[in-house]
């Protein structure tokens, strides 16, 4: 094989469109645009527009809403804990806390809390502090002879004043 012999697949250049090369290329004067209006110029972006057509967007119903104040929190199960300690990542002498889960790699970013759920087996009698937990999984915590720690996320200043504003309307 020879530098001169190197060629490309078959297919892998596509030659780009030559436009406004004459009348007998079929994409000349106008290059395919058409004659004036908004679409001939550059830079058009007509979104959700349906040719004066009602716009699909307008068409649908509009249902629910989404709550900018939800909370999300990152889920640990019960079984994924026994395992981290089984493997030695945790030591189960010490509190369980957000920086002990991020530190053995169950959790990776703990949002607006971590909340235990109940699924697998505990057998290690541990300290869990969490701002969330199930039924099943104090249950389990319980049975297992640790103890479970429900932290409250610290309220904002935006929510407190939103709450004394509520209180003193609530008193005329």
């Amino acid at each position: 094989m020879k530098l001169h012999e190197i060629k490309d697949n078959d297919g892998a250049r596509k030659t780009g469109k030559r436009l406004g090369r004459g009348i007998g290329s079929g994409k000349g004067k106008t290059s395919g645009s058409g004659h004036k209006g908004q679409k001939a110029r550059s830079g058009v972006a007509i979104n959700g527009f349906e040719g004066g057509q009602m716009p699909i967007n307008r068409r649908l119903p509009k249902r629910g809403f989404n709550n900018i104040f939800r909370r999300r929190y990152a889920i640990v199960n019960l079984g994924d804990i026994q395992s981290v300690i089984d493997n030695g990542k945790l030591d189960a002498k010490k509190d369980i806390d957000a920086t002990a889960l991020i530190a053995s790699g169950l959790v990776t970013h703990p949002r607006d809390g971590i909340r235990l759920l109940g699924n697998g087996e505990l057998k290690a009698k541990v300290t869990i502090h969490v701002a969330g937990a199930s039924a099943s999984a104090r249950t389990a915590v319980e049975a297992a002879g640790g103890s479970l720690v429900v932290i409250e996320k610290a309220v904002s200043d935006s929510d407190s004043k939103t709450k004394s504003k509520t209180k003193e309307s609530g008193k005329s």
